[in-house]
């Protein structure tokens, strides 16, 4: 049925509305990054008034917001592999696997998603400070103190989970047929269905790690392995720091997870429709 002027309009407001609703404070910061003149807390800009590089410059050259960009990336990305490494796995053997304990294991893995990180922050800093057996020497203050925490996820082991058990057995029947071993099975037969649901773990999973803010604060000391939520914080109470200089150092903290979205959008997609349909 053809829409008439009025739906039209009103159509057209709501779409507005939703702009500016979801876009609007995004191009607030974005505008005031880009504005020569100071800012104060608070102020709203709408349109940068002289627009201008030199925060993004002095933020790159003399806050050496490169270093934490490093160092968020360098965490990220590496745990993000790992993460998704791990969760594939055993939602493989949750989904496809008959063992005794199946149910055990999988309540005890749900029930870590509800621990707040504060909880376990004392006993994750004892750990962290412990010494290795061999190495006699412990992970506290390096990179792998922000790596190996946030490897093992629940959401994305459930998620993968269930897009598994979806997996028709006649597939790994035939392929057993022909050959195939475990691995095999895994990696040719389960994976290729699932890429929907790896591309939403792993865009969930990213934004998860890039947002953590706690697990660097006790992980490390050293400001130079600082990431870029920790060094946000510290900017934000430095109160000889510009508004203008901290907006554009938050702007250039969002770039990453925009690029990560948008590399994966389509199989991001994929997987919430997958998800309804199967609901």
């Amino acid at each position: 049925m053809k829409m008439t002027i009025p739906q039209r309009i009103a159509r057209g407001l709501v779409y507005a509305l939703l702009l500016i609703v979801f876009c609007g404070p995004f191009w607030g910061i974005v505008a005031t990054a880009f504005t020569k003149n100071t800012v104060q807390p608070g102020q709203l800009v709408l349109w940068p008034s002289q627009p201008t590089l030199d925060h993004f410059i002095y933020a790159w050259t003399e806050v050496k917001v490169w270093i934490y960009l490093f160092n968020s990336l360098f965490v990220v990305l590496i745990a993000t592999a790992l993460q998704t490494i791990v969760s594939a796995l055993a939602a493989y053997a949750l989904a496809r696997k008959k063992f005794r304990g199946a149910a055990i294991v999988s309540l005890a893995i749900l029930s870590t998603m509800m621990l707040p990180d504060e909880v376990i922050a004392i006993p994750l800093y004892l750990i962290l400070h412990a010494k290795l057996p061999v190495l006699h020497t412990s992970i506290y203050n390096t990179y792998a103190a922000m790596i190996l925490p946030v490897v093992g996820w629940a959401f994305s082991v459930f998620l993968l989970t269930e897009f598994m058990k979806a997996i028709p057995r006649d597939l790994e029947d035939a392929a057993r047929v022909d050959g195939a071993n475990e691995l095999q099975i895994f990696w040719r037969v389960v994976l290729p269905l699932v890429k929907p649901a790896l591309g939403t773990a792993t865009i969930f999973g990213f934004l998860m790690i890039w947002d953590q803010y706690l697990l660097p604060l006790i992980a490390v000391d050293d400001r130079n392995l600082y990431t870029m939520p920790v060094v946000l914080r510290s900017l934000r109470v430095d109160e000889i720091m510009q508004q203008n200089i901290f907006i554009a150092v938050t702007v250039i903290a969002t770039v990453p997870c925009i690029v990560v979205y948008l590399l994966l959008q389509k199989q991001f997609n994929r997987g919430l429709m997958s998800g309804a349909v199967k609901g």
